[in-house]
């Protein structure tokens, strides 16, 4: 039997359908069925049942399934061990950056040209989403790293994080706005129109935790992807934009003035974000180190 063919099964396996595994595999469907068949003849028995609207496995595809995943889980740190011995690197990183924010902060387009530049062999996945759905991608072994913003939620054991950006949460109301001082309460927000951050982001996710602990729903009017629309919306009068910090210049270019959000007071972070419960690739692991201290260096 054949490595590939192990990984076809499994593959089938996962998706329970041959259509969807080759998709996946990028392979057309007779190919995959016949390398399957292939195997099932060189083992003596069948290990997927085709008898069914979904494809299911035999008594013994069950038991054979744990030992395909570990053989090429086996073939896959033969790879990476050769490779770290060799100094080659090869394969694919997949990168997670939230949406907006990550490039204001920090470089990270210069980081990767620099990691692509010195091996142009790696290609990079770059994906921009929610910190939640960026952190369960995580879990699920579909990204090598993320940067992400904390929402205050209790994260897997199996995430490690370096916090890169720790920032107070404000209230940006418009410059003209006679109605706020230099601060005020949490709960003081609880009946005015707020302008947020789209679900799932790490400054939504502390903003929402904070009412839900002081006892009420904030009523969102607007919600935006990018901190600079909810700046704008603000100065126009159309509510408070829950942000995170501005200097005093960055307030007047956009016509709002901050408050600060008090009782309590709410902070921000940004931290980059892996499993450490799996090796990583030798690709992952010099991209990673490389992000980490330039993180370090802007932070």
């Amino acid at each position: 039997m054949e490595l590939r063919q192990l990984r076809y099964f499994v593959t089938v396996a996962q998706e329970a359908s041959f259509t969807r595994a080759a998709a996946r595999l990028h392979l057309a469907q007779p190919g995959l069925s016949a390398q399957i068949r292939q195997l099932e003849r060189e083992l003596g028995r069948p290990l997927l049942d085709r008898g069914g609207r979904t494809i299911t496995l035999t008594e013994v595809g069950a038991a054979v399934l744990p030992h395909a995943r570990a053989a090429l889980a086996a073939a896959e740190r033969i790879t990476h061990t050769v490779d770290e011995f060799t100094g080659l690197l090869r394969g694919q990183v997949r990168v997670g950056l939230i949406s907006g924010a990550a490039v204001e902060e920090f470089d990270v387009a210069a980081v990767l040209a620099d990691f692509h530049h010195d091996h142009p062999q790696i290609g990079i996945s770059l994906t921009e989403d929610t910190s939640e759905r960026m952190l369960a991608a995580l879990g699920r072994g579909e990204l090598d790293m993320a940067l992400v913003g904390m929402t205050g939620a209790e994260l897997d054991p199996a995430i490690g994080i370096e916090v890169v950006l720790d920032t107070a949460v404000v209230a940006a109301v418009a410059a003209a706005d006679p109605g706020y001082g230099d601060e005020v309460a949490l709960t003081a927000l609880r009946d005015r129109p707020l302008i947020c951050l789209t679900p799932g982001t790490g400054i939504r996710g502390v903003f929402e935790r904070a009412c839900a602990a002081a006892g009420f729903e904030p009523g969102i009017a607007y919600e935006a992807a990018a901190p600079a629309l909810l700046l704008r919306l603000a100065a126009r009068g159309l509510g408070v934009a829950v942000v995170p910090e501005l200097t005093t210049e960055e307030a007047a270019a956009f016509g709002v003035r901050t408050v600060r959000i008090v009782e309590p007071e709410l902070r921000g972070r940004l931290a980059l974000a892996w499993r450490t419960d799996r090796p990583a690739s030798p690709a992952a692991k010099v991209l990673l180190g490389q992000l980490r201290i330039a993180l370090r260096a802007d932070a």
